[in-house]
């Protein structure tokens, strides 16, 4: 027995065993999550129907919660506030279709969160698309609502030259990558910084980086070194994008943004193309990180810019403006909506 264990072939097929099990294991899980939203979703349309149609008041709730414990004691789920998100649900997705093929793909726990802390509809879509595209887990997807990542990705002004050096779907791809600002909260900075500063910051934080940055980026290296005629010169840093298949060159700026900066990132983004870049890849992508730019000056700058770049502000927590630090919950606000939320939590569960 001990010879078998010991052989290559053997381990070959744990493996592949281990894998089968792990996809089984996940498919299961998908498949109970999706009976579980449809099945909540049909309750709270049931309430709906009954309070829409035949003006059945509040209380059928409080009733139901009461009667639905009582019948199915080991269930969990069953609590009024769970039942009022289940109404609210049916309530906010009329399509059935929606919910069985979209909805269903993340937990309830995911959806009642959107509900709560988005109200616009295309931008709960947003969250919810993203959520699914990118595995984000709950508490992943609500930092991202918290940092308002659809205003930094959808709505926001962007600059770039992406249309003019990228032919399609390459330019639209690398538009919807690009943030601005970027939010870089998870950092302890001053508002006095240098630049090798916020790049070792970002780099001990790699992990909440690449969050930030979006899925698909690699991390290739920082002070990334390329030879050109014999002289030595140093990317600040060098990722590699999965989707678009093509090298990311950021070049951070600790002030604002000058327009000899494009110029620089240009010449860089030759050298990647010539040294680095193979066949098979897209022409690379470079992204100026600014404390703040004018945005006319940006995009006189790269107007004649021969490589696709994109211009974008960053922000440190104590970037906060002034005017919105009076509003930010205290200390004892935020023990307080944490103990809320362990209370909610527990009902739920009930």
């Amino acid at each position: 027995m001990s010879d078998l264990i010991e052989r290559e072939d053997y381990h070959s097929l744990l493996l592949e065993l281990k894998s089968k099990i792990h996809q089984s294991q996940i498919r299961a899980a998908l498949a109970v999550n999706k009976e579980l939203v449809l099945l909540y979703w049909q309750i709270g349309n049931s309430i709906l129907i009954k309070q829409e149609k035949e003006g059945w008041g509040s209380k059928i709730i409080e009733q139901l919660a009461k009667d639905l414990k009582s019948e199915f004691p080991l269930m969990k789920g069953f609590s009024v506030r769970n039942l009022k998100y289940m109404r609210s649900f049916a309530e906010n997705y009329r399509d059935l279709e929606f919910v069985q093929v979209v909805l269903a793909q993340i937990t309830w726990y995911h959806n009642i969160t959107l509900l709560d802390k988005v109200k616009d509809s295309t931008e709960r879509n947003f969250y919810i698309q993203e959520s699914i595209k990118n595995g984000w887990s709950r508490n992943v997807m609500v930092h991202q609502i918290e940092s308002n990542l659809y205003k930094r990705q959808i709505q926001a002004e962007k600059v770039h030259n992406f249309q003019e050096t990228l032919s399609k779907p390459q330019s639209d791809l690398a538009h919807e990558i690009l943030k601005d600002p970027y939010n870089f909260d998870f950092l302890s900075l001053g508002e006095e910084i240098k630049e090798k500063d916020l790049e070792s910051a970002l780099i001990k934080h790699i992990t909440k980086f690449l969050l930030e940055l979006g899925a698909g980026f690699a991390f290739i290296g920082k002070q990334y070194h390329v030879e050109v005629a014999g002289q030595d010169f140093y990317i600040d840093l060098l990722f590699y994008h999965i989707k678009l298949r093509a090298y990311v060159v950021i070049e951070l700026k600790a002030g604002d943004f000058k327009p000899e900066y494009a110029g620089k990132l240009n010449f860089y983004l030759s050298a990647v193309d010539k040294i680095l870049k193979s066949d098979d890849d897209k022409p690379s992508i470079g992204i100026i990180l600014c404390k703040s730019k004018s945005k006319i000056i940006a995009e006189y700058a790269l107007r004649d810019i021969t490589k696709p770049i994109g211009v974008s502000e960053y922000m440190l927590t104590e970037s906060i403006p002034e005017n919105f630090k009076g509003e930010l919950p205290s200390i004892e606000d935020l023990e307080k909506s944490l103990s809320d939320y362990q209370i909610i939590t527990k009902e739920q569960d009930e």
